[in-house]
């Protein structure tokens, strides 16, 4: 066997063994405090679509978004209770990131209304939902590449005298608040473990570490709802744990987190509601026990391709394309 092949074996054996250590971690975390409130919260609260919440942070209501023929999102009415973990799953295609891109002001519905702490914000541009404190990441990182790590977190202070025509060249003027907003990104560096990159150019950063410094750069903004689009996707298992890790710690803080992820290990073990979209509608809320055994949701991941791979079980392995990812995906 080849030098070459034996580098690869024990970078595989290193990768399995990093997402075993991560998946126990996950199955040990105890309960925090912001998921008991967030319980006690949702306790009583019916597990079907569209259902009221005791404190909504977020409601949206006939909320619609066509492409041509095509209706990506049919959302009727949803709620975000305040101070939870709220998830949104679905098949690829579902109308989960389209539903944020609408209610996050990156879009424009065809119709629909929705509010944010009792403020409509329909229709409103993104920066000014942000400066409401509603407040969202993006699949692909959106990180300025050549401002270093500190800028690119600066820059996510609201209300900066520095940038305005007529005061940016009188520094005296915005100086002590430029202090201010520094010691403040100093400060979420240091929270996302990214102090070290502090004075590096973004784009030297890895994929997971600007995930991170888009989360640090959203605080910035001292959001009270934080919307998180895929978090973890392309990040290896060891950033994983640390990403879950502050996305529980801002629920336990108070801060409300509506998240978007594929990955169902995650979403069971961090959730404390769940909505599931299928072709742009809500079909399924609860709790994440809710969830897992609920048929519509089951066969909104699997539909067809479920009978089929029942056909092949007697058969031997399932034919190509009819079980394959959507099915490890499954609750």
């Amino acid at each position: 066997m080849s030098a070459d092949k034996h580098e690869l074996d024990d970078e595989v054996l290193s990768e399995r063994e990093e997402l075993l250590e991560v998946e126990q971690a996950i199955e040990d975390r105890a309960p925090s405090a912001g998921a008991a409130r967030a319980a006690e919260a949702l306790r009583g609260v019916a597990a079907e679509p569209g259902v009221a919440k005791p404190d909504a942070i977020l409601v949206a209501d006939s909320v619609t978004r066509r492409f041509g023929g095509l209706t990506a999102v049919d959302v009727d009415h949803l709620e975000v209770q305040r101070g939870t973990i709220t998830a949104l799953i679905g098949p690829n295609g579902a109308g989960k990131s389209t539903f944020f891109n609408l209610v996050s002001g990156f879009d424009t519905p065809d119709a629909g209304t929705w509010s944010f702490d009792g403020t409509d914000i329909s229709g409103k541009p993104a920066y000014q939902i942000a400066r409401l404190g509603m407040v969202r990441t993006f699949q692909l990182t959106k990180a300025l590449m050549r401002l270093t790590t500190l800028e690119n977190v600066m820059l996510g202070a609201v209300g900066q005298k520095g940038e305005r025509m007529g005061v940016a060249p009188l520094r005296f003027l915005w100086k002590a608040q430029e202090r201010q907003i520094q010691a403040r990104a100093e400060e979420l560096l240091e929270r996302f473990r990214l102090s070290h990159m502090r004075d590096e150019f973004a784009g030297t950063m890895s994929g997971g570490q600007r995930k991170l410094l888009e989360m640090a750069r959203a605080l910035m903004v001292g959001p009270s709802l934080v919307m998180l689009d895929e978090p973890m996707a392309g990040v290896n298992p060891a950033l994983t744990q640390s990403l879950l890790a502050h996305i529980q710690a801002l629920r336990d803080e108070g801060t409300s987190i509506i998240l978007v992820e594929h990955d169902m290990d995650v979403i069971m073990s961090i959730s404390d509601w769940i909505v599931c979209f299928a072709e742009g509608k809500v079909i399924a809320e609860g709790r994440p026990d809710d969830i897992r055994t609920n048929p519509q949701v089951i066969d909104a991941y699997l539909g067809s391709r479920r009978a089929l791979q029942q056909e092949d079980d007697g058969a031997g392995a399932p034919a190509p394309g009819t079980a394959g990812e959507d099915e490890e995906q499954a609750p």
